[in-house]
């Protein structure tokens, strides 16, 4: 009979902690990016007979409840994963850790951005409408911000799957501006938001290109040495676990 090591429960923990975290990413990201199609195509009425507004109202709330349940699950795991030892401090105060400080600390700015459309979404009658549709903004620039915090620090973003699911959702949240885009009347908006539509997507991809998918971009995106070319615990075939060998 083959010895179990001690260290096996361990590792297999801190495995299982580090694929929820790249799951949970992945998906709070499409889901987030539902919800800002929906309240794009939503600020133009968007409805119909088999789709009425109170539907799409009830699915741009669920989607935003559940992106932010799967994004709170998200920081936990990376918190308690003890391979980058990323503090709690960390989640919220961006530039307070040492592991990919800058791609850390978007993440820490989205979630800090969606806490606040939280919080006043909850004491909505409290503080007014305007108050609240002005923080409810934030929510526009919370998806961007994530999207980029996933490219920069994600160990996945290589796979041609994970590449897929990113450039769907760059793909329907410029399909969800330029429609609504056509229903503005002022030229210089429809003007001005064509434009971002052509650079912020090419940007985009012009980093992707130049940063996540050249080699070394673990120590460029700053991952602390003692971590770069580290495995994954237990794993017997001793593959490389995509946290820092990049």
């Amino acid at each position: 009979m083959t010895a179990v090591p001690l260290s096996a429960p361990f590792t297999t923990g801190t495995t299982a902690l580090w694929y929820a975290t790249r799951a949970t990413g992945i998906v709070a990201l499409v889901l987030l990016t539902g919800t800002v199609m929906l309240g794009v195509t939503g600020t133009a009425r968007v409805a119909s007979r088999r789709w009425p507004r109170v539907v799409t109202a009830g699915l741009h709330r669920n989607l935003a409840l559940t992106a932010t349940a799967l994004v709170g699950v998200h920081v936990a795991t990376t918190v308690l994963d003890p391979f980058a030892s990323i503090g709690l401090v960390a989640a919220f105060v961006p530039f307070s850790s040492d592991y990919r400080p800058l791609w850390l600390s978007l993440g820490a700015v989205a979630l800090d951005l969606l806490l606040a459309v939280l919080v006043t979404s909850l004491l909505r009658d409290r503080i007014g409408r305007r108050a609240w549709q002005a923080v409810h903004l934030l929510v526009y620039a919370c998806w961007p911000v994530a999207l980029w915090h996933g490219l920069g620090t994600g160990t996945d973003t290589r796979l041609p799957w994970v590449l897929l699911i990113d450039l769907a959702c760059v793909a329907g949240v410029a399909w969800a501006i330029w429609w609504r885009l056509r229903l503005t009347e002022n030229p210089a908006t429809r003007l001005a938001g064509l434009a971002a539509l052509a650079v912020v997507p090419l940007l985009t991809l012009v980093f992707v290109y130049l940063g996540p998918l050249q080699p070394g971009w673990a120590q460029r995106a700053g991952t602390p040495a003692t971590l770069l070319g580290h495995r994954t615990p237990g794993d017997g075939a001793g593959r490389p676990s995509g946290r820092g060998e990049r």
